[in-house]
């Protein structure tokens, strides 16, 4: 999944004439995915109706969240994007205390709030004509993905206890589909599309990107079937760690892919931030 963050950050700032241009394509590889897998794995005769409805919300709050991170690929980089998103596991455990009636005690919270602080230190800005540091306009519209992914991965949890991960991929894959395209199908970006440069290459890597994504999804929820949600979610959480080598080896080898600044300064920030992020959502969900 950090190659699919990667190739998906080149294409939506680099390659693809606007944001709309990337979601129909993406969601046409995916609606159809997940309708064949569908039809050859159908859903389960006695599975309960609120298991069904628990997937398609969960689908849904990980497809909204997924838009929002794509939306900030537009402007962010994407190493600064990823650590914030996975952020994710802190909200299962805090909606875990109401909800299930779980207790966090200090080792938890002090975690929570290491993996704050590396969420917010990889989004400071240094402002310009002495306005000190702020937060990237993009934060906020990222925490809203991070808790979406934590409403979905919680969801997701129930819902395979009745039905197969590939009947979870087929449900997220089909509501991916209709909402990616819902927001994304207009005239202006058939005409975009039709007008590309390079069309038909750019819109292979685009499709080999997408199948890359769907053997990492459809792996996550077999994990999430076969162990703990908070286990699953914290290996998850790695997933900062490998974009920021990559996104690192790209710009010192290939610069033209990604646009990320390097200097020492933001490097160590970075390895800073990233490293809060996945110690503290391992504190607290290993803890």
């Amino acid at each position: 999944m950090a190659v699919v963050s990667i190739v998906d950050s080149h294409l939506i700032s680099r390659r693809m004439p606007s944001f709309n241009s990337f979601l129909l394509p993406v969601a046409a590889v995916h609606f159809g995915l997940g309708l064949s897998i569908l039809l050859a794995l159908p859903l389960p005769g006695q599975v309960e109706t609120n298991a069904i409805l628990i997937a398609i919300g969960s689908a849904i709050a990980r497809t909204v969240g997924a838009m929002f991170m794509l939306k900030a690929m537009r402007t962010e980089e994407v190493s600064r994007i990823i650590p914030v998103v996975h952020t994710f596991p802190i909200f299962v455990a805090i909606m875990a205390v109401p909800l299930l009636g779980e207790i966090l005690g200090y080792l938890e919270w002090l975690a929570i709030a290491i993996t704050v602080a590396g969420a917010v230190l990889i989004s400071v800005r240094t402002g310009t004509k002495g306005q000190g540091l702020r937060l990237s306009r993009s934060f906020v519209l990222l925490l809203g993905c991070s808790l979406l992914w934590g409403i979905a991965n919680t969801g997701t949890k129930y819902a395979l206890d009745q039905i197969s991960f590939w009947n979870m991929y087929s449900i997220n894959a089909i509501c991916l589909g209709g909402v990616f395209a819902l927001v994304a199908l207009r005239r202006r970006t058939l005409t975009e599309l039709a007008g590309m440069a390079l069309r038909n290459r750019i819109l292979s890597v685009l499709v080999l990107n997408e199948i890359i994504a769907f053997a990492g999804t459809t792996l996550s929820f077999r994990a999430m079937e076969e162990g703990p949600v908070s286990l699953v979610s914290t290996v998850l959480s790695i997933r900062p760690l490998f974009v920021f080598v990559f996104a690192l080896a790209l710009s010192l080898v290939l610069p033209a892919i990604l646009e990320e600044r390097l200097t020492k300064g933001i490097v160590l920030v970075k390895i800073v931030s990233i490293a809060l992020v996945v110690g503290g959502v391992a504190i607290l969900t290993l803890s």
